[in-house]
């Protein structure tokens, strides 16, 4: 079945179609979800409730730009929209500086154990940095999302920076 046949029949709620599009994207929507969580349960929660949100709006897709791209979108917006209703985003009002500045240097860290510590970040700097960092959204993009200001969102950052470089450099010394 080609993407717009199952765009139609999901718009139609055909049963198999809504299966079928989501074994073809979960596990890139997953993936999504796993970056903005905690935890792999609040993934999995995340990615159902960003799926009902899909099945939900897919009449809604104009089929201009990627569809997976606008599931995508769906997905994060979901996860932040959770995060905003359990009011989980502390402000944060310092603005130390626009970036921090990282020295360049040979670390070794396995992609899942960095994953690791970036889900282990407070929330509020965890999507700040994934934002920025993993898929490129502007401070003020970010400040719009959290509801916060674009000094926050900069200052958020630069503290994701500092923890994650902390651990990192904790990790090596370790192995050292």
């Amino acid at each position: 079945m080609s993407q717009d046949e199952l765009i139609k029949y999901c718009k139609e709620q055909n049963r198999m179609a809504q299966e079928e599009l989501y074994r073809k994207y979960s596990s890139v929507l997953f993936g999504m979800c796993l970056k903005y969580s905690r935890n792999r349960t609040e993934a999995e929660d995340n990615l159902h409730d960003a799926f009902m949100t899909i099945f939900d709006k897919i009449g809604q897709y104009n089929h201009k730009g990627s569809f997976e791209g606008w599931m995508k979108r769906i997905a994060v917006n979901t996860v932040l929209q959770k995060y905003r209703k359990e009011r989980r985003l502390d402000v944060v009002h310092e603005n130390i500086g626009d970036e921090v500045e990282l020295e360049n240097e040979t670390v070794s860290i396995s992609l899942s154990r960095l994953l690791e510590y970036i889900q282990e970040l407070p929330n509020k700097y965890r999507l700040t940095f994934n934002l920025y960092v993993l898929d490129g959204y502007s401070h003020k993009e970010i400040s719009e999302l959290l509801g916060t200001s674009t000094g926050t969102s900069k200052s958020n950052l630069a503290r994701a920076r500092m923890i994650l470089k902390e651990k990192i450099e904790k990790e090596n010394v370790n192995i050292a």
